[in-house]
């Protein structure tokens, strides 16, 4: 019953003509505030994908001042200590936010709608677009996640394309990207496997200090900001051949394999040991056990750090127009053995983090009409430019003689997140300070832009690709024998693209939630021990203490509930893949 009457609100949404669905977005377009917006306010946004705490500066927030007359505080597990201490210390305050973006593991947003921290926007979505637009996302997430009829949230990453197809666009999320300039001087170094990766990355940092004449550049370097239930820098290489994670368990895109993370044989040790014996070596920056994510990012910027594995946070840190002309930059570099985890477009949504309105916001119809307008074609633009989406069109692109859209020359210095001045008009300060902190991807980007007829990420554009070529790329493609990291790695099966779903983790018994955590707390300390351990002994002690500490709080306990959810997480894959095929 309850999921007919959330249809029947969703379909008399799409029922809405396209007028209609406007009349209500005359604030969201702005203009000296004569939209309605009279009284100012700020607007407590808490974040769990944010990794800034703070107001929100620069030319987002000018943008939405313009449009929405307020500013947004963003409120941040990530940068207050992780964890789940200042969840629990707002939520049994009464008041998370008035704009509230969580992870839904756990069951985690029917516990808010179920204590009414959450408002039902089903009366302030009335006509909007984006129940004209994605519909079927939002109802798929507020059936699946909440027992409550109502439209309590709005999924990340919603898309119109085949769950198998890969969203990332050229670049996979994960990668082994490397100082591609050292890689080259190095002579192109075969390698096989983690081993040679490792060999390699050691002449690579010698190489490095060698010709900077200093010996404050490593190999790898860590923080700890989003460590969960295991050290996240390990679980990145687990990534690099086919792996992502699912509780205590490491899941294949396909479903073929599911490891606990604590077994002798699991790629989760594999990657602790790989990074024990970088750090034997030396490879590894020691400021890694205290550094935040702000300082580990800021090493980019200098390349002081040779390896990434996210080529959104290297390449788009260091692989300015001045750098990539010299032939200097961040690469993605082969390693044969890899199966590189992909994640499918989404077109039920992805469900696993979510964005709402707070019960207690002080003007919900204005919070309803801000998500509306992100996951709008400007919107999605404008707020996606941390994920690679254009900016705001004008300053950083335009649609140029032959109705196609084109960076600027601004564009082309600014993007993707370098600090080049911003004109006043826009908001000043420099382009990167200013782009919009939420960390939360309305729309996939590969997905085509309707006002442009091109993806909303400029570097699929046809201009881009055509204006993009430098140095760097180049000698790239010749080595490669390919124009994008996507074609290479589909063309040397390097890649395997996990189907998007709507899937959640659904509630957990508490009791399975507190040895959960206490669990986190052994197995996470334990990791970092370990890679920075002093011997290969000492390793071994400390891997062995650490399984024998999790058995002892009820590990295997926990472990059986990952394993039934990794079980129907892979059936909602094989669904999805069913459902929404390739062409």
């Amino acid at each position: 019953m309850k999921k007919k009457m959330v249809s029947a609100v969703l379909c008399a949404a799409m029922a809405v003509s396209l007028l209609a669905g406007c009349s209500g977005g005359d604030k969201s377009e702005g203009g000296s505030h004569a939209s309605g917006y009279d009284e100012f306010i700020t607007v407590d946004v808490y974040d769990e994908l944010a990794n800034y705490q703070a107001i929100q500066n620069g030319w987002f927030a000018e943008i939405v001042k313009e449009k929405f007359n307020m500013e947004l505080n963003y409120i941040a597990p990530n940068v207050a200590g992780g964890g789940d201490t200042l969840y629990q210390t707002r939520t049994a305050a009464g008041d998370l936010g008035d704009i509230i973006i969580i992870n839904t593991a756990n069951g985690k947003l029917n516990d808010l709608v179920e204590s009414g921290l959450v408002m039902d926007c089903t009366d302030l979505m009335e006509g909007k677009e984006i129940l004209t637009n994605y519909a079927e996302a939002v109802e798929k997430t507020n059936t699946q996640l909440t027992e409550e009829e109502g439209i309590w949230a709005f999924p990340n990453s919603v898309s119109t394309l085949s769950s198998t197809v890969a969203s990332e666009g050229l670049k996979p999320t994960f990668g082994t990207y490397v100082r591609w300039d050292y890689y080259k001087e190095l002579g192109y170094p075969e390698m096989k496997d983690m081993n040679d990766f490792l060999d390699v990355m050691e002449d690579m940092q010698a190489l490095a200090r060698e010709k900077e004449g200093t010996d404050d550049i490593y190999a790898f370097g860590f923080f700890k900001d989003w460590d969960d239930g295991f050290m996240n820098d390990a679980k990145q290489i687990a990534c690099m051949y086919g792996y992502d994670a699912c509780g205590f368990t490491l899941l294949k895109a396909d479903g073929s394999d599911v490891q606990s993370i604590i077994d002798d044989d699991s790629m989760y040790k594999t990657a602790l040991k790989f990074y024990f014996e970088a750090n034997q070596r030396g490879l590894v920056d020691p400021e890694s056990t205290t550094q935040n994510y702000d300082t580990w990012s800021s090493k980019y910027r200098t390349g002081k750090t040779l390896y990434c594995p996210w080529p959104w946070a290297s390449q788009d840190m260091y692989n300015t127009t001045e750098n990539t002309a010299e032939g200097k930059g961040y690469m993605l570099a082969p390693v044969e053995d890899m199966q590189i985890f992909s994640y499918g477009n989404c077109p039920e949504g992805n469900t696993t983090g979510v964005i709402c309105v707070g019960s207690s916001a002080e003007d919900p119809q204005r919070m309803a009409d801000f998500i509306d307008w992100l996951y709008s074609s400007e919107g999605a633009q404008i707020n996606g430019q941390s994920s690679g989406a254009a900016g705001i069109e004008g300053l950083t692109w335009e649609i140029n003689e032959d109705g196609k859209p084109e960076l600027t020359e601004f564009g082309v210095s600014a993007l993707p997140s370098n600090e080049v001045d911003v004109p006043e008009e826009y908001g000043g300060g420099n382009w990167k300070d200013g782009i919009s902190a939420l960390n939360f991807k309305t729309v996939n980007l590969t997905d085509i832009d309707p006002n442009t007829g091109e993806p909303y990420q400029y570097n699929l554009w046809e201009t881009t690709i055509a204006n993009n070529q430098n140095p760097l790329t180049e000698d790239w493609s010749a080595k490669m024998g390919a124009s994008t990291d996507m074609e290479f790695l589909e063309n040397n099966n390097m890649i395997i693209v996990a189907p998007g779903s709507s899937y959640a983790t659904p509630e957990e018994d508490s009791s399975i939630t507190t040895i959960r955590n206490q669990c986190k707390e052994t197995i996470v300390d334990s990791s970092w021990q370990a890679v920075f351990a002093s011997s290969e002994s000492e390793f071994e002690s400390i891997w062995d203490s650490m399984q024998e500490t999790a058995e002892g709080l009820g590990y295997g306990e926990v472990l059986k509930v990952d394993q039934k959810n990794a079980a129907d997480w892979t059936a909602a894959r094989e669904e999805s893949a069913a459902n929404y095929p390739a062409e």
